[in-house]
């Protein structure tokens, strides 16, 4: 029998507010568990797990004022209901904090839970000061992942984890919400994504819209409640011929209309360049049967003939994943059709197993086990990683680069000689291939036949394509190969090698330089480390593999140097560093007038310009970047850029708005689009804005091609909303027929 004995902390009495919080948080929680009940004893264990949370939590609060233990309650409940985990995962999200936040340690979760949930505790728990404070965030994740191949429920809790915070994130200062949205497009979306889980991606990129680009995403859920009454009239009589026929079956089924994520018709305005008007593919249709699983396929096969029976099919646009299932777990048959009116929809077909795990991915593992392979499915992807955490990567962020390359994306099938099926990302080449069979054969790799024809390392793959791989013992790797890989595998193998290579050459010219050294009666180590000092190389090995290819010789050294006791002294100027960072040249230099509040304090007491790539003005969501070696960058949140800057280097940012103060010019880049009609084109749009707006054009440019134009305009304004009055105009000018402001 479980008790909380030994715990170093004492009960905290909460008011009674907060109590009938807690107790509120703890009901939700009992009753998501009602439809798979756990056992007494497992009901116990939750009990105990909840009662150690609250009392090792103590009088913690979250930033919104609630009590702490509210979060795990959520996560906890998240984790059981929304993605149907079992118990010792309900146990392990309620104590997920107690190590990190609390005098709690994990020898004591051990004691009264046991080791498996210690080790997901451990897994889930932050990394400490010993860690690289350049990237806390990459080595964090590292670690997660180390821990993620022996239990996957480790990253299944942190999504659960994430989730809620999100949720919560209204509670957050501006800066954290940006940062925060910016880890999660990053890798957990992407990694949620890999997993399956696509409710939770769904929910996590809407979420990051309405942090990033509130305009955006407020105007796309209100264009999407004003179309909701005509969409339903339209999936209504696009259905009920179908119900008609599927009737006739004589199984279980659902039909219903499913709208796409408001994430995911964001990022169709901003990639396709449409407004929202231009968007018809709002919505799919599925059709879910509940058939036992022998009979799924054949039923689902079944279906699709009375879709296309019904509505005229694109042959096309046909694709079948229940067959050849996707790498991440997901099994459904799509078809495109044209419905009434001459629009298209596509239309899902699944069975009631199939989208449970299309919804959840491998969550569902624990309801279909023993039903599905799913567990399977994913050992494949588990093996990379375990492989890519076997080399050693000179950073976490290098490792992270490698990792998320393999999370997105569609997939191709190719088949080995034997015809063994390979399953790679889409976009992945040949020499993708030859590492995905085994390292030594992506090392010694010298030429590709596909399909029996002689291709280079480089090649793309194709579904379907047959591969011979040609080995040579005397191959090797070198940096080009970098540029002819897509997957993380294949890039961290190749850098793992071309390091074993590079410590030769190092080892090389470090004899040299002891050589000189000894000569010269100065001291080795003391020298070398003067020597990197001065010289523009990152590391010693970058450095010693210089001299050991000669790029810098003895005779350099000596230009640079005299010699006295036994040390190096610099005679002239020391080589710079060069440190790269974004093209600056175009950076907008503010003026004195204070501006931005920069960590709270009046800009003007920093160094600080507008970066280039993102062209801030008054009113935009904005975060500073402290660069390396230039003062602060002020970026948009939704810069090109931000996300990167984010995620890798969080340390680095800090908290920027907007004061009260109107006075300043800012410069605003504007696309505009529309169609040629002849000469005036051009008149009419300066008029519009030099005359009637009275904005000064800084520059100005257009081009047209086959009855189209496309004009570049960069404007001097004084706010964003200057800017909206702008765009607004212009968009009702005869012929124009979209205007947007440029990121770029």
């Amino acid at each position: 029998m479980l008790t909380l004995e030994s715990l170093p902390i004492t009960p905290f009495a909460w008011p009674e507010p907060d109590q009938l919080l807690i107790k509120a948080a703890y009901r939700r929680l009992l009753r998501a568990t009602r439809e798979t009940p756990p056992t007494d004893e497992e009901k116990n264990e939750i009990r105990l797990a909840f009662e150690f949370a609250l009392t090792a939590h103590g009088n913690q609060r979250r930033k919104s004022g609630e009590p702490y233990i509210t979060h795990p309650l959520e996560v906890a409940r998240i984790c059981y209901e929304e993605m149907g985990l079992g118990y010792k995962s309900v146990i392990a999200a309620l104590l997920h904090d107690v190590v990190e936040d609390t005098p709690v340690t994990l020898e004591q979760v051990d004691k009264h839970f046991g080791n498996k949930i210690a080790k997901i505790v451990d897994g889930l728990t932050k990394l400490d000061g010993l860690y690289n404070v350049e990237s806390p965030q990459a080595e964090n994740f590292k670690k997660v992942l180390s821990t993620l191949v022996d239990d996957v429920r480790v990253i299944l809790i942190k999504m659960a984890d994430r989730l809620h915070n999100l949720r919560t994130i209204d509670s957050m200062p501006k800066h954290k919400q940006l940062k925060i949205a910016a880890e999660t497009t990053y890798i957990y979306a992407p990694l949620a994504h890999r997993l399956g889980l696509y409710n939770l991606k769904s929910e996590f990129l809407d979420i990051c819209v309405k942090i990033t680009e509130p305009d955006l995403y407020h105007e796309i859920v209100s264009r999407l409640q004003e179309t909701q009454k005509d969409r339903n009239k339209f999936i209504n009589e696009f259905i009920k011929p179908l119900k008609a026929a599927l009737d006739h079956l004589n199984i279980e089924y659902k039909i219903f209309g499913r709208p796409k994520s408001i994430s995911s018709i964001a990022n169709k305005i901003k990639t396709k360049k449409v407004h929202f008007e231009e968007i018809f593919d709002l919505f799919a249709v599925r059709v879910v049967v509940d058939v036992p699983k022998e009979r799924e396929k054949s039923v689902c096969w079944q279906v699709y003939s009375i879709v296309t029976d019904v509505h005229r099919p694109i042959p096309e646009r046909l694709r079948d994943w229940i067959t050849t299932p996707k790498s991440n777990g997901y099994e459904s048959l799509h078809t495109t059709v044209i419905g009434p009116h001459g629009r298209y929809v596509e239309v899902q077909i699944r069975s009631q197993r199939m989208d449970d795990i299309s919804e959840n991915g491998y969550a569902s593992h624990w309801k279909y086990k023993g039903v599905t392979n799913i567990h399977g499915i994913y050992d494949h992807w588990f093996d990379s990683i375990r492989d890519m955490l076997e080399i050693k990567h000179n950073d976490a962020l290098e490792f992270l680069h490698d990792f998320k390359s393999n999370l997105y994306g569609e997939e191709v099938y190719v088949y080995t000689p034997k015809g063994e099926m390979k399953v790679l990302p889409k976009g992945s080449t040949a020499l993708d291939f030859a590492f995905s069979i085994h390292t030594d054969i992506g090392i010694r790799a010298s030429a590709f036949k596909i399909n029996n024809k002689l291709v280079t390392l480089g090649y793309v793959l194709e579904s379907g394509d047959q591969i011979q791989v040609i080995t040579n013992v005397k191959q090797k790797p070198n940096e080009d190969w970098l540029k002819l890989v897509t997957t993380g595998k294949a890039k961290s193998r190749i850098r793992s090698a071309l390091r074993e290579e590079q410590k030769v050459i190092a080892d090389y010219g470090k004899e040299i330089l002891e050589r000189k050294f000894k000569n010269n009666k100065l001291l080795v180590d003391e020298n070398i480390d003067i020597l990197h000092k001065a010289l523009p190389y990152k590391t010693k090995l970058e450095m010693l593999c210089a001299f050991g290819k000669e790029e810098i010789t003895w005779a350099d050294v000596v230009k640079k140097f005299s010699f006295e006791n036994g040390k190096l002294i610099h005679t002239r100027t020391e080589f710079k560093e060069i440190i790269k960072e974004d093209d600056q040249k175009n950076d907008t230099i503010p003026d004195a007038s204070g501006r931005l509040m920069i960590n709270g304090e009046p800009g003007d007491t920093y160094q600080y310009t507008f970066a280039n790539c993102c062209n801030p003005v008054q009113g935009d969501t904005v975060f500073a970047y402290v660069t390396s070696n230039n003062g602060m960058r002020i970026h948009r949140s939704n810069c090109p850029n931000a996300e990167n800057l984010m995620v890798n280097y969080g340390y680095r940012i800090l908290k920027a708005e907007w004061s009260n103060n109107l006075g300043s010019a800012f410069t605003a880049d504007l696309i505009i689009t529309g169609i040629d009609d002849g000469p005036g084109v051009i008149q009419r749009l300066t008029h519009d804005i030099s005359g009637k707006l009275g904005v000064n054009i800084k520059s100005f440019s257009i081009a047209s091609h086959e009855g189209t134009f496309e004009g570049k305009m960069s404007l001097v304004v004084s706010n964003k909303n200057q800017i909206n009055l702008i765009i607004q105009s212009l968009s009702k000018l005869p012929g124009v027929t979209h205007v947007r402001r440029s990121d770029h």
